[in-house]
């Protein structure tokens, strides 16, 4: 048997070794879960700071959210360029095998770290992004650190590893983080680092429950349809929810790909004044829209989704128009949460049509058809939603609903989303890195 100078077997070395490359990884999936709690808590902290202020009057937002979103463009240019948008296209597009030099570009500690105060500088201005998108890139950027300095490698599996628990802990749903890695991030379940995704999704979970507790993300409700005459609203929910879904991502990828040399090229020269059009547009819409169009949009989703407030008809398109607007305009933010408001916007007014359905049932299948509509991940979709509100008597219609949406969507929108957008960070990297919603 092969020894060390001390007489210690080569064994003892090689387990040794073994077991601190995974005592690295355990930490960077804790770590995960700690910064996506941390994420979330700042995140309606920012919230609640920019509606206190809007309380004194809803014009200051005119100034609050134009001056707020040129900063945020302006950091994110100069300083984090690649931090822009969601977060999952990036995260896609670093994990290809053929390309390494991507990850240090695109998943670095200090983009996370920029990532996330630029998303909290847009939240405190009113813009209609989420953090859940944002998370992902975090996540992944964790967890190739945690890689780095165990020597463990296989980067591509600690990039899907991250990006699960990154959505697990940031809607506190561990399942919902398995269902996204296999079927949105990676498009096949790949053997080799399922146990990377579980193990840091499980870890993650644990983390994030030790500060949130074994909550739903929506609370719990007990929604269900009385009998198959309800079901018009499952197709109804699906098809209006991929009609709008897929107009919504098509909408994106066109801008995305066209901005760059739109009115010669003015937006690519100047972000910043970009950023501040945008933010002027979103001030106008939130002041129309009585201030329920700003931030992530949980709050009316869950309001909806519990019978304590109903969405008009406005809100839907006026949430989906912000969103818009939050996504293209160059400044870090998701559109997780902001498309699942958009969906109980949806759900909302339907169930003033469809009165002999309980209306929550109704905001259920609104949030999972639009959803599952602009991501184009039908079990993603569902399976966030059933989690985020511990309601499994709605299995099924959310299952269908998602698959109408999905099909409706493919069909005006062939290219899914993220894996459409990630494109551009597939490319070598130029002067100014456009953004990317998510």
């Amino acid at each position: 048997m092969k020894t060390d100078a001390a007489g210690r077997p080569h064994r003892f070395w090689t387990w040794s070794r073994t077991w601190r490359r995974r005592g690295v990884f355990v930490l960077g999936a804790i770590i995960t879960g700690y910064v996506a709690v941390g994420f979330a808590v700042a995140s309606n902290g920012a919230q609640a700071a920019f509606q206190k202020t809007m309380s004194f009057s809803p014009y200051l937002a005119l100034l609050i959210t134009p001056s707020a979103l040129a900063a945020s463009a302006f950091l994110a240019h100069r300083f984090f360029p690649g931090s822009q948008g969601s977060g999952i296209p990036q995260a896609i597009a670093a994990r290809d095998p053929l390309h390494p030099e991507r990850r240090d570009r695109l998943l670095s500690l200090r983009l996370a770290a920029g990532k996330i105060g630029l998303c909290l500088l847009g939240l405190l201005g009113g813009a209609s992004i989420g953090r859940e998108g944002p998370t992902v890139q975090v996540g992944a950027a964790i967890m190739i650190a945690a890689g780095k300095v165990s020597g463990m490698g296989r980067e591509p599996g600690l990039i899907l590893a991250g990006s699960a628990a990154g959505i697990a802990a940031a809607f506190n749903a561990p399942l919902a983080g398995i269902v996204f890695a296999i079927e949105e991030m990676s498009r096949s379940f790949e053997q080799r680092v399922s146990s990377l995704v579980l193990i840091a999704v499980i870890l993650a979970g644990v983390a994030a429950q030790t500060v949130l507790g074994n909550g739903t993300y929506f609370g719990t409700t007990s929604a269900s349809l009385p009998g198959p005459q309800s079901w018009a609203v499952v197709v109804t929910a699906g098809v209006i929810g991929g009609v709008l879904g897929g107009a919504f991502s098509r909408l994106v990828i066109i801008i995305m790909r066209r901005a760059p040399t739109a009115f010669g090229g003015a937006i690519r020269r100047r972000p910043v004044a970009f950023a501040a059009g945008c933010g002027l547009l979103l001030a106008i819409i939130g002041i129309a829209s009585d201030g329920t169009t700003y931030g992530t949009g949980y709050e009316q989703a869950r309001d909806a989704l519990q019978g304590t407030s109903h969405l008009g008809w406005a809100f839907a398109p006026l949430k989906l128009l912000a969103t818009l607007i939050s996504g293209i305009c160059g400044i870090p933010g998701g559109l997780f949460s902001p498309s699942i408001s958009v969906g109980a916007g949806i759900g909302s007014a339907l169930s003033t049509v469809f009165t002999s359905t309980p209306a929550g049932a109704v905001v259920l299948l609104g949030m999972v058809g639009y959803f599952a509509g602009v991501v184009q991940a039908p079990i993603t979709a569902f399976v966030i939603v059933m989690e985020m509100t511990n309601d499994q008597a709605m299995l099924i219609p959310l299952m269908a609903s998602a698959v109408i949406a999905y099909g409706v969507s493919r069909l005006l929108c062939p290219e899914a989303l993220y894996h459409a957008l990630a494109e551009q960070y597939r490319d070598p990297p130029s002067p100014v890195v456009e953004s990317t919603p998510g």
